[in-house]
């Protein structure tokens, strides 16, 4: 588990540096998900900050559930 974690912040030290790195009007650019259609970069970033945070919701449920 300590190796995900690691990957995880290391990944997320990527993007903070990539992010910072854009211009404000960088972030209305748009790009077409498979999936789901067109998305703004601004859209995925904040996905993204609320996707991490379900997951976060989760295993804090999982946790207080089996009391680890």
């Amino acid at each position: 588990m300590a190796v995900s974690l690691q990957l995880l912040e290391a990944l997320h030290s990527r993007w903070v540096v990539f992010l910072r790195a854009l211009k404000l009007e960088q972030f209305s650019r748009t790009f077409t998900h498979p999936e789901s259609g067109l998305w703004t970069l601004d859209q995925s970033v904040a996905m993204y900050g609320w996707h991490g945070k379900h997951h976060v919701a989760h295993i804090t449920s999982l946790r207080e559930r089996e009391k680890f």
